[in-house]
């Protein structure tokens, strides 16, 4: 099995000592970057198959290097908060992150995750694989198509990342029917996801924003409460 490469992108020492010497011993291959100028370029170099970066950064923030990773890759990208910094968890699944953790962190949960989103984005990847998986849908004034990867609602274009357009499309066509969260997330971030289900929730919530006349009130993704969520075929 060849050898995978992640790009470590972080500033304190005392993560980068600890994270190297972790990764290493599980079979990783380590490159460090120590601020997001050089994340860029150590990700021309290095070619990871995953980037676990840091949102606070030295001469460019974390989620500006996601933003700019995302203009020419998929390779996955989790990213690294402070403790209950729940704007930088949005935000960076605004801009394209894969998945999040916050300091401090397990190795054994950090590893699997990494291999979650590295063996999800594989299989995202395959010929003629999910992105198609239902096909255009329009319900009410929301319609999709995957193939062009396109939302609209009241006739107005959408702009959606990857994981929240995917999501929509899971909900739309199971409009009138209940998903559950573990349905959901096993669709979405796939079965062998081990992360927070605060991923889940933060993904709705933005949804809710771009489709809901009043997101503080949802009438078209509404939650079941103990099951899942639905969404309303009548709005």
């Amino acid at each position: 099995m060849a050898v995978q490469t992640v790009l470590l992108v972080e500033d304190e020492e005392s993560f980068v000592d600890a994270l190297t010497v972790g990764l290493s011993r599980e079979g990783f291959r380590v490159v460090v970057a120590r601020d997001g100028i050089e994340a860029l370029t150590k990700f021309d170099e290095a070619r990871p198959d995953v980037v676990l970066l840091d949102v606070m950064l030295p001469k460019m923030s974390g989620i500006d290097v996601c933003r700019q990773l995302r203009k020419k890759t998929r390779v996955p990208i989790i990213m690294v908060t402070a403790k209950g910094a729940e704007i930088d968890t949005v935000v960076g699944l605004e801009v394209g992150a894969d998945d999040y953790v916050t300091k401090p962190y397990r190795m054994r949960e950090l590893v699997a995750r990494m291999r979650a989103v590295m063996r999800r984005i594989s299989e995202e990847s395959a010929p003629e694989e999910a992105e198609s998986m239902f096909g255009a849908l329009t319900v009410g004034d929301v319609s999709l198509d995957p193939d062009e990867h396109r939302v609209n609602v009241r006739g107005a274009a959408v702009l959606m990342p990857l994981k929240e357009f995917e999501l929509l499309h899971l909900l739309l066509a199971n409009a009138g029917r209940v998903v559950s969260r573990e349905n959901i997330i096993d669709r979405i971030w796939g079965m062998d996801y081990v992360g927070d289900t605060k991923t889940l929730d933060v993904h709705i919530k933005r949804l809710r924003s771009k489709i809901e006349s009043d997101p503080a009130n949802p009438t078209r993704i509404v939650t079941i409460r103990g099951l899942g969520y639905k969404y309303e075929r009548s709005r």
